[in-house]
């Protein structure tokens, strides 16, 4: 045992400043490619820069901002090559957490949880509200995986998801709403959700690569494509894409 080393009690200030920038990052306050300057930064956070450093370096390893040497620190721009790549690492993700899930004792259980995403994912709808609606859906994804059990997969999924809002915040107003979309969406993760509950995992995994699929179609254009972000001709009436 090492005696030297005392518990810590609290989140370090490095961490509250990483934690702080990544969801100025999610929410589309801090946007892609803008340059991150410390003064302000450091004055803005109220500390000095040793701990605002410290902070973005956990977001340089964490893919969300890049350096760019004798220039700085500027957060990601997500070209339709990375965004594609977002997409197969969630899969891969979602899929080995899926398989945790519907081999799981405690499938209603965890089914339950999920009913509650798709819930506020009908409320946001009903209130026109797309952030809420897109920030629901993110969180059955990450219910999901949270049921999995598995630390490593949660930490995986960590700054993908960040990095999906990111896609999703750039969009978000984009498309007009639609309510037929909104239901086919809803109707996807009941789906889902049933799936988990029968304990059938083939139907599970098809269903989630079908999601996944859908949604990079929306999120990305078809490069011979002339159409509007997302696949849509513009005038056609999209949900902004789905997580």
């Amino acid at each position: 045992m090492i005696a030297d080393i005392e518990p810590v009690n609290r989140e370090s200030t490095a961490a509250i400043i990483a934690r702080r920038l990544r969801e100025a990052i999610m929410a589309g306050t801090l946007a892609p490619g803008m340059q991150l300057g410390e003064a302000e930064l450091a004055s803005r956070f109220e500390v000095s820069r040793g701990p605002l450093r410290e902070a973005m370096q956990r977001l340089v390893s964490e893919g969300l901002l890049r350096s760019e040497r004798h220039r700085g620190l500027f957060v990601v721009d997500l070209e339709p090559g990375d965004i594609q790549d977002i997409y197969a690492a969630r899969s891969a993700v979602e899929r080995a957490a899926a398989t945790l899930v519907v081999r799981a004792s405690e499938r209603d259980a965890i089914a339950a949880v999920l009913d509650e995403a798709v819930a506020r994912m009908a409320d946001a709808d009903a209130q026109g509200d797309p952030t809420a609606l897109s920030e629901a859906d993110l969180q059955f994804h990450e219910a999901l995986i949270d049921a999995s059990g598995s630390p490593r997969l949660r930490r995986m999924a960590r700054t993908l998801m960040i990095e999906t809002r990111m896609c999703l915040t750039a969009l978000q107003h984009t498309y007009p709403t639609d309510d037929y979309e909104t239901d086919v969406r809803v109707a996807e993760h009941h789906a889902i959700i049933a799936a988990v509950r029968a304990g059938d995992e083939p139907e599970l995994l098809r269903l989630l690569d079908e999601h996944m699929a859908d949604a990079l179609r929306r999120l990305t254009p078809d490069p011979g494509d002339d159409s509007e972000p997302g696949g849509t001709e513009p005038g056609d009436s999209a949900e902004p894409g789905g997580a």
